[in-house]
């Protein structure tokens, strides 16, 4: 089985979007952990605060294969619609950003809405070109960079 931690983003109804792609996630993965849920900041674009958070999953599956099979479907599912413009609203957006350890989003370094989640999940993570820990890279990001609490129902999580 390889590992895999995936990012999630929605910024149109991002309560009802996100945990309904959970769902979907769960029946197609096994989900074993995630993270707190972290408003952000629209990046490349003026629009609504996103709510990001990420999780990790146990699959037979490549990412070739989650990229095709997997993740479309579930955006499509929710509605996703692909602008022209990459930063605008969307309804949900799934990343993966590491796989069987391995780096496969350079974000990871540079962007609060991905490094904030991904190291509550894997916090030892080392950037190769600076030899920094993902924890410490997050608490930087962090504090130059908005990034906040969302505290969601009880019943959220369908995981």
């Amino acid at each position: 089985m390889n590992e895999v931690i995936i990012l999630l983003g929605s910024n149109i109804q991002p309560q009802k979007n996100i945990k309904r792609c959970l769902f979907f996630l769960n029946e197609k993965l096994i989900i074993s952990a995630h993270s707190k849920i972290w408003i952000t900041r629209s990046f490349g674009s003026d629009g609504p605060d996103f709510l990001n958070l990420a999780i990790v999953a146990k699959t037979p599956l490549t990412t070739k294969e989650l990229k095709t099979e997997v993740i479309p479907k579930i955006e499509d599912r929710l509605g996703r619609i692909r602008f022209p413009d990459k930063y605008a609203p969307r309804t949900i957006d799934l990343d993966i950003i590491v796989f069987n350890n391995e780096i496969i989003d350079t974000d990871v370094w540079t962007k609060v809405f991905v490094a904030v989640p991904i190291s509550e999940l894997k916090p030892t993570l080392v950037n190769p070109e600076n030899n920094k820990a993902l924890i410490d890279i997050a608490k930087n990001l962090k504090s130059s960079q908005q990034a906040e609490l969302f505290d969601p129902p009880d019943d959220f999580f369908p995981i």
